[in-house]
């Protein structure tokens, strides 16, 4: 039941949080904390226990729970997680902390619905990372999208109204082409087999057509791609960061994006390894242009936050370009890109709400010389910008040294053309830093630097985007099974070996 109890924990939280918050609001944010820091206890307990190589036996589970919801239709309560999805519901339950504690101090009205929102889009985000049933895996994909609808549309600034209701229609949109091929999949399977199941495992083995294989794969495809986001489906994104609160921010940029990568990892390549490798090269391209347009862009923005959206574009087309370079060694650059870009990007968009609260803008005008007024609070944007740059030291360099090398023995033109994001990357994150930081101080401006609270929130994520930079073998070891099954296109041990993406 632990692995339901991770799911369970934050939806009760987030009732009890709603409760509480029309009298107490203090009471509700530390239900809040108190929730997820029950599923952090959670997780530690698991993951000594099943994180080794060994753990796994003849499995590729570490853990599985497994019960009967609608038989009838062939719906099951079907969780569970390997390396990779256990390294993702890790960062989930981090970043939620993270989310958390750096709203304390920001939301004032409505805290206790705001965050029962902020719980159940963590839930709905467990739950997209541990889905074993295709339905089931559908049902926490649309639990994300309305709690972060009333995040946005409630918490958020100015153009809040417009930001929402484009990042649901996108989303949405996006979500209906996948439930058009989970229930394709569904009747080709029982028609062939006699036996109609969601089973992801189960599926796995389905035969397919090439042409009905690539019809259900772009179904897939299209909702993670605008999930991801990849360009041309991007057009959501800048615009619901920047009205976003600050913990939305936090969980669009560290964890909702990851979901479509992750999709990718776990539905696309495994369900469809012929109909994928055919399209890797359209969609190799395209991540290169998400690479560059995302930086090229960033450099034109005006609004802190908007500028730093941007550049997520830009990062995660690292981890497309990886996913579908398919080896290995991309593979495993793609999934340190996701935990680095969840953390660095998190904590940059925490710290434009810090500048933001105290300044009362995010216009890069109004800024300037805030070293000298400031120093910490410069110093700790200093330490993610050069995160954000690829240095070595930081996650973010692994990640896209890792990528890089694995799409070098796939195309060498591609990624030729997506290194040229590294020198992008780093000339808009030192122009950020001098425009921000250094220069000439703005006439009058005096304000607090960090707290107590922000100072331990900060240092515990420089903590995390060290130790993946300088340790990184501790999440590869973690990750390589399950990995290495998606480069063979092999995701189960009973599924006959099949080709990946090569």
């Amino acid at each position: 039941m632990i692995l339901a109890w991770l799911i369970l924990i934050p939806l009760a939280g987030g009732l009890v949080a709603w409760f509480l918050g029309s009298k107490y609001s203090d009471w509700s944010r530390w239900m809040s904390l108190a929730s997820l820091v029950l599923d952090l206890v959670l997780l530690l307990y698991l993951w000594p226990a099943h994180s080794t190589e060994a753990a796994f036996g003849r499995s590729m589970w570490i853990i599985e729970y497994n019960q009967p919801w609608i038989p009838q239709l062939g719906i099951n309560l079907h969780l569970g997680v390997d390396g990779l999805s256990l390294l993702l519901v890790a960062l989930t339950v981090f970043l939620g902390i993270i989310s958390v504690i750096c709203s304390w101090s920001e939301i004032y009205e409505n805290v206790g619905f705001f965050h029962f929102n902020l719980l159940w889009i963590l839930a709905g985000i467990l739950g997209v990372f541990m889905a074993l049933d295709l339905f089931l895996f559908y049902f926490f994909w649309e639990l994300m999208l309305i709690p972060m609808y009333f995040l946005i549309s409630i918490w958020g600034h100015e153009n809040r109204v417009y930001a929402s209701l484009k990042f649901f229609i996108f989303t949405q949109a996006g979500g209906l082409f996948m439930l058009l091929s989970i229930l394709g999949l569904y009747f080709i399977h029982g028609s062939n087999t006699g036996s109609y199941t969601f089973d992801y495992t189960l599926l796995l083995g389905t035969p397919l057509s090439p042409t009905l294989a690539m019809l259900l794969m772009l179904g897939f495809l299209i909702a993670f791609a605008v999930k991801l986001p990849a360009v041309p489906f991007h057009a959501w994104l800048p615009d619901a960061h920047t009205e976003a609160p600050t913990a939305g921010s936090v969980i669009l940029a560290g964890l909702l994006l990851k979901t479509g990568a992750y999709g990718l990892l776990r539905f696309v390549l495994p369900l469809f390894p012929g109909a994928a490798a055919s399209i890797a090269p359209i969609v190799m391209v395209i991540a290169v242009i998400g690479i560059i347009y995302g930086a090229m862009l960033a450099f034109g923005q005006t609004d802190l936050k908007r500028l730093v959206a941007y550049t997520s574009v830009s990062h995660m087309g690292f981890v497309l370009l990886g996913i579908f370079a398919g080896n290995l060694t991309a593979l495993s650059g793609a999934v340190i890109q996701m935990l680095a870009h969840g953390i660095s990007t998190g904590a940059l968009f925490i710290t434009v709400g810090m500048i933001q609260e105290r300044i009362h803008t995010r216009e890069l005008d109004g800024m300037g010389g805030l070293w000298a007024i400031v120093p910490g609070l410069s110093s700790v944007g200093l330490v993610f910008a050069l995160a954000w740059l690829g240095l070595p030291g930081f996650g973010n360099f692994v990640a896209e040294f890792l990528v890089l090398l694995g799409s070098f023995r796939v195309n060498v033109a591609i990624t030729v053309l997506a290194a040229t994001g590294l020198v992008l990357s780093a000339i808009y994150s030192l122009w950020v830093v001098q425009r921000v930081f250094h220069g000439e101080k703005q006439g009058g401006m005096q304000m607090p630097d960090l707290s107590m609270r922000e100072t331990g929130m900060m240092a515990v994520l420089i903590i995390a985007i060290l130790w993946i930079g300088l340790y990184p073998q501790s999440f590869l070891n973690m990750s390589e099974q399950a990995l290495n099954n998606i480069a063979r296109g092999d995701s189960s041990s009973q599924t006959p070996e099949r080709g990946g993406v090569q």
